[in-house]
């Protein structure tokens, strides 16, 4: 458990060197777009076998400038141009150098005029427009160099929580398509598997919004067998990719709502313990342990 956990503490870390390399400093810098609003779907999200490539916050606020920048586009809802992501609703894109994009959409439609931002500089309301039921703000940071999406959790200080996340349920798939409960299951075949495994992390005070995890580690018999990480979506040809030990289509990932294939394993015949760790990201991790004999 120990191990796994340095394991975890490890990747992270270098993961987020990597990103503030790559975006030159300005990363550390970012602030969330909005105060006193709620966190109700987040970077990663199983949005019934799609994931969510931002984070969405519910209430009435200003939207604010996460830094200073350059506005490239904005539009409004009754804007009719063609090639514009409707879904968005009303919505302002700043650049931020080195391929950085912020872009705060399903915004209340204003007409504020502006061409360069400074940090949490007013840029319009949270409101109801695009694809929204209630009133907030959908924030999205794009990396337009190396085409993909990155999780703003990495970037900007985790939103404060104690609370774990929690393993509903892990699940093994066989080469036939067919699932099992891990916890029930005490015998099966050896062959090939899919790891479902079913979670969710709550901000502490909001359980009645259920997020997704930043990063799920599979071991069996305390090797690592799969690692699956939120910390960006790419797009190859116009397929949405996920890191699982290396770039895998999204499609695989986000197969089984409202699981998540976290690693393909190979079982061996003998005594096995499969063991799944997930973290949010303020750190909080949880664990689940399952033996079973391998036939």
């Amino acid at each position: 458990m120990k191990k796994q956990s340095l394991h975890i503490t490890i990747a992270s870390a270098l993961i987020l060197v990597l990103l503030t390399v790559l975006i030159s400093g300005t990363l550390d810098a970012m602030n969330w777009p909005c105060e006193n609003v709620n966190l109700i779907r987040n970077f990663g999200w199983n949005d019934r076998g799609r994931p969510v490539l931002g984070m969405a916050f519910a209430g009435d606020a200003e939207v604010l400038a996460a830094e200073k920048g350059e506005v490239i586009f904005s539009r409004g809802m009754d804007d009719s141009a063609s090639r514009l992501p409707s879904p968005f609703g009303a919505w302002i894109a700043v650049d931020h150098e080195d391929g950085l994009i912020s872009i705060y959409s399903r915004c209340e439609d204003e007409s504020r005029s502006f061409t360069q931002v400074e940090k949490l500089q007013p840029l319009a309301q949270t409101g109801i427009s695009g694809w929204s039921k209630q009133k907030g703000v959908y924030f999205i940071l794009f990396d337009r160099r190396e085409r993909r999406w990155i999780n703003p959790a990495m970037i900007i200080t985790p939103l404060k929580d104690t609370l774990p996340p929690q393993i509903l349920s892990v699940g093994l798939r066989n080469s036939q398509g067919v699932p099992f409960n891990s916890a029930q299951l005490r015998n099966t075949d050896q062959g090939r598997y899919t790891i479902l495994v079913n979670t969710a992390a709550f901000i502490t005070g909001a359980r009645e919004n259920p997020l997704a995890p930043q990063r799920i580690v599979c071991s069996i018999n305390g090797a690592e067998a799969g690692s699956l990480n939120f910390e960006a979506v790419s797009a190859r040809d116009g397929v949405l990719m996920v890191y699982r030990n290396g770039l895998v289509p999204a499609e695989q990932i986000y197969a089984d709502f409202p699981a998540f294939e976290a690693a393909d394993v190979f079982l061996n015949r003998g005594q096995i313990s499969l063991e799944v760790i997930v973290q949010d990201a303020a750190g909080n991790s949880r664990s689940a342990l399952s033996r079973m004999i391998v036939n």
